[in-house]
């Protein structure tokens, strides 16, 4: 059985059949390599594929009215990118590779029948969904109630909490691979606003870094100032259907 990245990703949350695990790695029976900078999907093109991302990260963006970009999600290996896409016929926001990157694009209709021959599976994405609705929620509360300091510490809890759902081997470090003008895109800072705010945490010997690397030294701390909950753990499963 072809290994699924999709489906090593949901089975983080829930126990998945090996009918299910097939069904999942049919979704990326075609990959497709696309170059850093590149762009997979423009707002407002006519959505015919979804994606799940293999290899590498991808960014989802909107262009303001005054010509800014707003950063709405970085994606990482094993996620379903394109969410938002599934119900409307124009897509509402942008996609662009921030890495080389390894795409499996689907037919958006696969996604139909996948959800009406697994349920669970379909119960699955509902919840992850919702998780990251909660997610940008918080984002969005942080951007006009906390401050500049607190807002880079949550973002990068976040993105280190959500490396650790697939990758077991991290500790307190991970590779951020995300330009200090990325990050204030995110979160409604400037490139400049984001350095001083770095540097500063770096100074009080809450974080550390070294070619990229982010070291997170006091992660209780971080968290207090972040006004941060991790929203990728603790989930409620027992409503989940069980194995067929």
């Amino acid at each position: 059985m072809a290994t699924s990245c999709f489906a090593e990703r949901l089975a983080k949350h829930a126990s998945l059949s090996d009918a299910e695990k097939k069904a999942l790695s049919r979704l990326e029976e075609n990959p497709r390599k696309v170059r850093r900078g590149a762009m997979i999907q423009r707002v407002n093109d006519t959505v015919t594929e979804l994606f799940v991302l293999r290899e590498g990260r991808v960014m989802s963006f909107v262009i303001l009215p005054d010509g800014s970009r707003q950063i709405l999600r970085v994606y990482f290996p094993g996620d379903f990118i394109g969410s938002a896409s599934t119900i409307y016929n124009k897509a509402p926001e942008s996609l662009v590779a921030l890495s080389d990157v390894v795409i499996c694009p689907f037919d958006k209709h696969a996604l139909r029948r996948l959800l009406e021959e697994y349920p669970r599976v379909a119960a699955l994405l509902f919840l992850l969904s919702n998780a990251e609705r909660v997610a940008l929620t918080d984002r969005l509360a942080s951007l006009g109630r906390t401050s500049a300091k607190a807002r880079v510490a949550s973002f990068l809890l976040d993105i280190f909490d959500r490396l650790r759902v697939t990758d077991d081997g991290i500790t307190n470090s991970f590779d951020l691979k995300l330009t200090q003008e990325e990050i204030g895109d995110a979160i409604g800072l400037t490139s400049v606003h984001v350095n001083r705010m770095i540097r500063q945490m770096e100074g009080e010997g809450l974080i550390s870094r070294s070619n990229g690397r982010i070291t997170l030294l006091d992660i209780d701390l971080l968290e207090e100032i972040g006004h941060y909950t991790n929203r990728h753990k603790d989930m409620d499963l027992d409503w989940l259907p069980g194995l067929p």
